[in-house]
C-alpha cells in the first residue's frame, strides 16, 4: 500500500472511530439510568407545567443527571407539545429515554402501596411514613392530624394519597374499632379523650401485653389519688429520650406533658394507641398496686408501697 492510501485508509479508521465513540457517548447519555436515586420512587408532573420546568425537577430529584437527553426524547414522543400530569410510580432507574416516554404517554403505573403503622407510633412518625408521596404535605398532616386518634394498622395508599385522605382513613378506622367498646367507655365512667390519652400512655410504657391492664390500673389509680402520674414514656413526645437515657434535668423540663412535675393527664395523646392497650386502659386490672418500674428488658416491677418500690429500683435498676 502506498503511504496516500495508507493515509487515507487511517484517516478513514479514524472518522468511523469519532463516530462510533460519539454514538456510544449519546447511547450512554439517552439510555443509562441515574443510579443515585433510591427507588421504588414517585414523581409529580403538576398540570400545566411546561416542559423546561419537568426537566429541572428529575433533575432536582434524583431522577437523571441532566435534562438536555430528556428533553431531547420529550420532543421525539410528544411531550413538548402535551405532557400527562399526574403522579407518576418508578419502580427501578430508567433511562432519561424511558421516562420521557412515561410522561409523554401518561404511563403512570401507579400501584397501591402496603404501609403498616405500628402501635404506638406518633404522628410525626407516620407522617415520615409517607415522606416520598409527592402530594402527602407532612406540615398539614402535622397541624391537622388528631394524635391518639390515628388507629395503627396496616394500611394500603395509592402514592396520590394526600394528607387529607390518610387523617381521614386512619381516623375512620379509629372509629370503626372504638365503636364496640362504647358501652365499656361508658361504664368506666371515663371520657373517650381521657381513655386515649392514657391508652397511649400505656402502649409506650409497656412491651408484654399481660403488663397493659395492671400499668392501666396503677396509672389511673395515682390519677385519681391527684399523685403525679411519673410516666417517663411521656419523655419521648417532649425530647425523645427513653427511660434509661433520662436525667435529672430532664425530669425538671417545664412541660405540660412532664408528668413527674404536673398532676392529671397530659393535654394530648403521646402516641397512637393500639386495640390491646385502649382496652386494658378501659378494663384495668383490680390491684393494689401504686407504683411500677420496667427492668432493661421490658419486664415489670410492681409495688403498694413507696418502700417496696424503692427496693425494686436497688434490686432491678440499682439505683
Amino acid at each position: 500500500m502506498n503511504p496516500e492510501a495508507l493515509r487515507k485508509a487511517i484517516l478513514k479508521y479514524e472518522f468511523w472511530g469519532v463516530i462510533f465513540i460519539i454514538f456510544f457517548g449519546f447511547l450512554l447519555l439517552f439510555s443509562i439510568p441515574n443510579s443515585t436515586a433510591e427507588f421504588p420512587k414517585y414523581f409529580d408532573v403538576q398540570k400545566g407545567i411546561g416542559l423546561n420546568q419537568i426537566s429541572d425537577h428529575l433533575v432536582e430529584s434524583g431522577f437523571i443527571r441532566t435534562g438536555l437527553p430528556f428533553k431531547m426524547c420529550s420532543y421525539l414522543f410528544g411531550g413538548n407539545i402535551h405532557s400527562v400530569a399526574g403522579v407518576y410510580q418508578f419502580e427501578k432507574p430508567l433511562g432519561p429515554c424511558v421516562i420521557a416516554k412515561r410522561i409523554s404517554l401518561g404511563t403512570f403505573s401507579i400501584a397501591p402501596v402496603k404501609i403498616t403503622i405500628p402501635e404506638g407510633f406518633m404522628k410525626k412518625e407516620i407522617a415520615a411514613r409517607f415522606s416520598d408521596y409527592p402530594r402527602f404535605d407532612a406540615v398539614k398532616f402535622m397541624a391537622l392530624a388528631p394524635e391518639g386518634y390515628l388507629f395503627p394498622d396496616t394500611y394500603f395508599f395509592n402514592p396520590t394519597v394526600d394528607e387529607d385522605t390518610v387523617i381521614e382513613t386512619m381516623t375512620g378506622n379509629f372509629k370503626n374499632q372504638i365503636e364496640p367498646l362504647a358501652p365499656l367507655i361508658l361504664k368506666s365512667k371515663r371520657s373517650e379523650k381521657n381513655i386515649i390519652i392514657m391508652a397511649s400512655i400505656v402502649e409506650k410504657e409497656t412491651i408484654f401485653p399481660e403488663d397493659r391492664p395492671i400499668v392501666a390500673q396503677v396509672l389511673w389509680k395515682r390519677l385519681d389519688l391527684g399523685m403525679p402520674l411519673q410516666a417517663d414514656a411521656t419523655f419521648a413526645y417532649i425530647n425523645g429520650k427513653g427511660t434509661f437515657q433520662l436525667t435529672d434535668d430532664d425530669l425538671k423540663i417545664n412541660s405540660p406533658y412532664n408528668t413527674y412535675n404536673r398532676t392529671g393527664l397530659p393535654p394530648t395523646a403521646i402516641g397512637n394507641p393500639g386495640l390491646d392497650s385502649i382496652k386494658a386502659t378501659i378494663v384495668p386490672s383490680k390491684t393494689n398496686y401504686l407504683y411500677f418500674l420496667s427492668d432493661k428488658a421490658g419486664h415489670m416491677h410492681y409495688a403498694k408501697t413507696f418502700d417496696e418500690h424503692q427496693t425494686n429500683r436497688e434490686k432491678y435498676l440499682g439505683k
